[in-house]
This record gives C-alpha cells, sequence and structure tokens, in this order.
C-alpha cells in the first residue's frame, strides 16, 4: 500500500485499490476532485472528499496548500489533464505527497456515483 502513495501517479486500477484500503482504514489520503460542479454532480468515483474546481483555483489554492501541506493528496479529474496541472501547481510550491490519477475519470472501472 505504501508504494501506491508514494508515487506521483496512481492508475486507476491503483486508485480502485487504495480506496479499498481506505476504507479498511489502512491507507490514509485525501481524494480531491478537479472538474467543474457540472461534471462532478453527473457522476464521480465514489469516495471523492471533496470537489475543488481547477476553474476555482486562484480562490481555493493557496488555503488548501496550507491546511493539507503534509497530508497524501491525490487530485483526479476525467482525463487526468487538470488534475496534472493541479498536481505541478502544488509540487512547485513544495507539497511532497501529490498525486495525479492517470486516465482519470474516463479510465476508472471502480464504483461511480451518479446524480
Amino acid at each position: 500500500m505504501n508504494e501506491l502513495l508514494n508515487k506521483s501517479v496512481v492508475n486507476s486500477s491503483e486508485l480502485i485499490a487504495l480506496l479499498e484500503l481506505r476504507e479498511k482504514g489502512e491507507a490514509d489520503f485525501i481524494l480531491v476532485d478537479v472538474r467543474e460542479q457540472m461534471e462532478h454532480d453527473r457522476r464521480h468515483i465514489k469516495g471523492v472528499d471533496m470537489l475543488k474546481p481547477t476553474s476555482l483555483f486562484q480562490s481555493w489554492g493557496e488555503a488548501f496548500l496550507n491546511e493539507n501541506r503534509d497530508k497524501t493528496v491525490i487530485f483526479t479529474c476525467r482525463t487526468d489533464y487538470r488534475s496534472g496541472n493541479i498536481q505541478r501547481a502544488f509540487q512547485e510550491n513544495g507539497m511532497k505527497n501529490v498525486l495525479n490519477h492517470s486516465g482519470g475519470i474516463v479510465s476508472y472501472r471502480g464504483e461511480i456515483s451518479k446524480a
């Protein structure tokens, strides 16, 4: 498990495994969806802890960094483009345990919540 969280990228299969481990109390991370509210409302990965739209990054980025700098955070979006950009922004500002969900929700075969 720790090896999965000690990477910079997790694929969808690894994210499914991590979510299962977190349910059992064996993994600790925050899963953040950086898509827009409308996209999230249509469908999102079951287990997402919060929605932080990329379009509003200027309003939430600094506070999120300050509150979560020492936590493990996985960012996800539709394909991994936006989450990759967000990951890089946090890495450039000193956040060490930040991962990107490679492939995003389009590659995810785990449980999805729909509106």
